[in-house]
């Protein structure tokens, strides 16, 4: 399973919500805060982000940078035969 993150350079987000509609899990949102050309600026509203860089692809300003991390499968130990 992969998870991800987002980084957003607030002060190139103008707030146009592209990504926010474009994001399958939700995960993007507005800042009630704003940024010094006075746009509320997206940002991470759930830590449910899957790395897909759909955001990342509509960004008109290219303000949203994607961080993917692979989940390490836990190693199992095969069962042992029983006689």
């Amino acid at each position: 399973m992969i998870r991800g993150t987002i980084a957003v350079a607030e002060e190139l987000c103008k707030g146009c919500e592209l990504c926010i509609g474009s994001c399958p899990q939700e995960s993007i949102g507005l800042s009630e805060k704003i940024n010094i050309k006075g746009y509320r600026f997206v940002m991470l509203v759930q830590e449910n982000c899957t790395g897909c860089t759909n955001c990342a692809l509509v960004c008109p300003e290219a303000a949203i940078t994607v961080y993917r991390q692979k989940k390490t499968p836990v190693k199992r130990e095969p069962a042992l035969a029983e006689a």
